[in-house]
């Protein structure tokens, strides 16, 4: 049976949420959804959606990084929004991010996210 190995960044923050930020099994990588939280200061960073998404991506990149993958291995990523309004916004930040790279993706409008946030992201990373 292969093993399943936790990954927690320098950032991992508990929130009293039952979840580890990311796991591996099998070579693949599933992340938590990451919010759009500045984890330095605990905040939502100001000005909005594109800030919000920018955030969220710099914290599923800290995963990304702490499994000792990168981002060009990101076979899936799923996105949370409270609007579908901020589609086109999200998808500016996350074309930024990602550059020629094209997961596959789905935006999911929704209600209210946790702790007010705009945006929050999870992805699927191969390892091998």
């Amino acid at each position: 049976m292969n093993e399943i190995k936790k990954v927690e960044t320098k950032y991992s923050v508990r929130d009293g949420g039952h979840y580890t930020p990311g796991m591996i099994y099998n070579g693949v990588l599933y992340i938590s959804g990451q919010l759009s939280i500045d984890p330095e200061t605990g905040k939502v960073p100001e000005g909005g959606i594109k800030q919000e998404a920018r955030q969220a991506l710099k914290n599923l990149d800290y995963v990304i990084q702490a499994a000792g993958a990168s981002k060009d291995r990101v076979i899936q990523c799923r996105v949370y929004l409270p609007d579908v309004k901020y589609w086109g916004d999200l998808n500016e930040e996350y074309a930024s991010y990602f550059g020629e790279h094209k997961p596959s993706r789905i935006v999911v409008p929704t209600n209210n996210l946790y702790n007010g946030c705009l945006c929050e992201i999870e992805a699927v990373v191969a390892m091998d």
